[in-house]
């Protein structure tokens, strides 16, 4: 990322990604990011299959720690606190960065319960009807279900399901809401509201989004960060990187770096 460049992403970031590397056992998947991610920004992470977007992407919740074999060197702040520091709770971590998967993964509990749920296990207060409806309003679904709540989340359609997903993310007040390629699995309108979601969302909290799907990260996020990867010489995979780190017009339509401007114009490789 040029100096020109890191002048047009806004400040006081809520996460800081510090010269970060990530091993899978004795292979280096990942090297030396470095993004900072502003408050109430739409960030979208770009780039070919095996590029290490949704690694980052889950460094910055710690699922990362789920893989046995990981492993990340660098630095990750929230809020200006390492999340990787000894005596950071990782479940705890999670309660304040949520994150919504590519698979669509509902409870199999009442769309109340589904959102409710999680707000009771985090000590959640205050009147419970009023955050379940927020939350459904907030992830765009509310007025589809609303007559529904008693049944099963399941029984929802795939856009619904996701949608779901997002309300019962925001239902436990996160700061950051971490989306690993949410739209993979929809059809064009459920895509299209899901993106009118994130438009919403922002306002309140700071979003990032993995996706292959060049028209939605120029349609909803204000940053983006294209990674690409090299073959490891003697057949040891792939190492992803970050390539280019700017506004998402600048990414789009006058990127720095020659690599960014063929994959972001269909002539990438």
């Amino acid at each position: 990322m040029s100096p020109e460049s890191d002048k047009n992403i806004a400040q006081e970031p809520v996460v800081q990604i510090e010269n970060v590397d990530v091993y899978y056992g004795t292979h280096k998947a990942v090297a030396g990011v470095n993004i900072d991610i502003p408050k109430n920004n739409a960030v979208a992470f770009i780039g070919p299959s095996g590029c290490g977007k949704s690694t980052i992407l889950r460094c910055i919740n710690r699922m990362n720690d789920l893989v046995a074999s990981a492993r990340v060197q660098g630095r990750i702040t929230f809020k200006g606190k390492d999340i990787y520091a000894k005596g950071v709770d990782p479940v705890g971590l999670r309660s304040r960065i949520g994150m919504v998967f590519q698979k669509a993964n509902p409870f199999p509990k009442s769309i109340y319960e589904n959102i409710a749920w999680g707000a009771r296990l985090n000590g959640y207060q205050g009147n419970m009807d009023d955050l379940v409806e927020d939350s459904l309003r907030k992830a765009a679904v509310w007025d589809e279900v609303k007559d529904k709540l008693k049944q099963s989340g399941l029984a929802l359609s795939g856009g619904q399901q996701q949608r779901l997903c997002i309300a019962r993310t925001i239902a436990i007040k996160p700061d950051v809401i971490l989306m690993d390629e949410p739209c993979s699995a929809l059809d064009p309108i459920s895509t299209l509201k899901v993106e009118e979601s994130i438009h919403e969302l922002k306002r309140d909290y700071t979003i990032v989004i993995v996706t292959h799907n060049m028209q939605q990260a120029s349609r909803v996020s204000d940053l983006t960060a294209f990674f690409n990867a090299r073959s490891v010489e003697g057949g040891g995979g792939k190492l992803g990187y970050l390539v280019e780190y700017d506004k998402t017009e600048n990414i789009f339509q006058n990127p720095a770096e020659e690599a960014t401007q063929q994959y972001v114009s269909g002539r990438f490789g």
